[in-house]
């Protein structure tokens, strides 16, 4: 029997050369992510638990991106408590306010992730890093604590499930859409503790921020990781950011999946997912009539340059509708400052939109963008469960970067194509 790319990096970092689904081991692992709402209880635990040390301080990551800049004392507190842990422990990957992004956007644009890798984050998307070829995985403060005392972890080997993705994408139809689309045809609950192995030509259309979108939502189909076999595109990108060696492993012809789904994307539409929940995903041309008072562009599922070239494309030319409030989040700096040079910054400014420093915000209620009582927002991010972005009276419809751009000039949910005013 053959193993999946999800069994070989598990086993490989088991120090064994086979494992099953259902099957308990503790694995050795490349990188531990907390952030500045997980890793002070974190920090906390491994306090508790005696530990003095960390096992390898260049293979933990520390990164405040929900709350920060500080929004209030509780969150400037929290923040606090991973830099003075930071400082104490001499963590080489900490990010202060001003070189940080948020997380899922910042490690693999920084190197620190890789074909191969076994990453643990102590948030839900963690996920993210499986575009390029990495097993990753969201995990619980407690096992961070663990993990930053021994460099290891336990897991249940998961089975997986396989999407293959056939045809070419039409016009503003992009990775967003298709994971949409995946997670309305299975259900939120469809993928629960499974990997989701995505495939087929449709991919080599995608950009790797694109695949990064994918990979980053195989948690609202409740997936314990999402993951791609490394391509040229991956290699090209990883070739150009890696900090240290990686190693790629596919899928053996006769591995074993749980379920196999095949879709044609070339006949797919951009999807709007409906309040709330991401499997509530119609075709745009399904949508009908619904204003808007808010939009929000970023997240760390589609806060990356490719998003961002996308909106500024639909919104070049046009002005953000007068009783609509965009925002713009740009995942890292390194994001922010190529917007500055390919002139994009201009783009939002000029219509009429703000453009944040990177941070999470409004995404989990945070900041920078509340939805009051009755409000409805068209976001980028990645849930729209009851009151994610506000009052649990508000609305949030989630789409690709193209149809929020579009949406924020007509003031209610449209395709692009009815707003772009340049060459497609």
């Amino acid at each position: 029997m053959g193993m999946t790319i999800t069994q070989k990096i598990l086993a490989e970092h088991a120090g064994r050369d086979f494992v099953e689904p259902g099957e308990l081991i503790m694995a050795d692992v490349d990188l531990v992510l907390a952030n500045d709402i997980t890793g002070p209880v974190a920090i906390k635990e491994f306090e508790r638990a005696g530990g003095k040390e960390v096992f390898d301080k260049e293979k933990i990551a520390l990164i405040p991106d929900h709350f920060t800049p500080n929004k209030d004392i509780k969150s400037a507190e929290l923040s606090k408590a991973l830099r003075d842990f930071a400082r104490k422990h001499d963590i080489t990957h900490y990010y202060e306010v001003g070189r940080m992004g948020i997380e899922h956007a910042l490690l693999p644009e920084k190197g620190l992730v890789g074909p191969g890798d076994l990453v643990i984050g102590a948030d839900s998307h963690t996920c993210t890093y499986g575009a390029l070829g990495a097993f990753s995985t969201g995990v619980g403060s407690t096992d961070i604590a663990f993990a930053m005392m021994t460099g290891k972890c336990w897991f249940k080997v998961p089975e997986s499930m396989k999407f293959i993705y056939r045809g070419k994408p039409a016009p503003f139809v992009t990775g967003k859409d298709l994971i949409l689309f995946t997670i309305k045809d299975i259900g939120v609950d469809g993928a629960l503790y499974r990997a989701m192995e995505f495939s087929g030509e449709a991919l080599k259309y995608l950009t790797v921020d694109e695949r990064l979108t994918i990979t980053n939502m195989a948690i609202e189909a409740g997936a314990k990781n999402g993951i791609m076999e490394p391509d040229e595109v991956t290699l090209d990108y990883v070739k150009a950011r890696a900090q240290k060696p990686y190693k790629i492993f596919k899928s053996d012809d006769n591995a074993e999946y749980c379920d196999i789904r095949e879709y044609d994307v070339s006949k797919l539409e951009p999807q709007v997912a409906l309040p709330h929940l991401p499997e509530n995903s119609v075709n745009i041309s399904e949508v009908g009539d619904i204003t808007i008072d808010q939009v929000v562009i970023g997240s760390c599922t589609n806060g990356r340059i490719e998003d961002m070239r996308m909106a500024a494309k639909v919104l070049r030319g046009n002005r953000v509708h007068p009783y609509v409030r965009m925002i713009v989040i740009p995942a890292t700096q390194e994001v922010y400052l190529q917007m500055i040079k390919e002139g994009i910054m201009e783009v939002f400014v000029e219509a009429g939109a703000a453009v944040s420093t990177p941070t999470c915000g409004p995404c989990l209620g945070g900041h920078m963008g509340i939805l009051a009582k009755g409000e409805r927002a068209v976001s980028t991010t990645n849930r729209n469960f009851v009151g994610r972005m506000g009052h649990p009276e508000s609305e949030i419809y989630l789409t690709n970067p193209a149809v929020a751009a579009a949406s924020a000039v007509k003031g209610k949910i449209v395709h692009p194509m009815e707003v772009i005013k340049n060459d497609i």
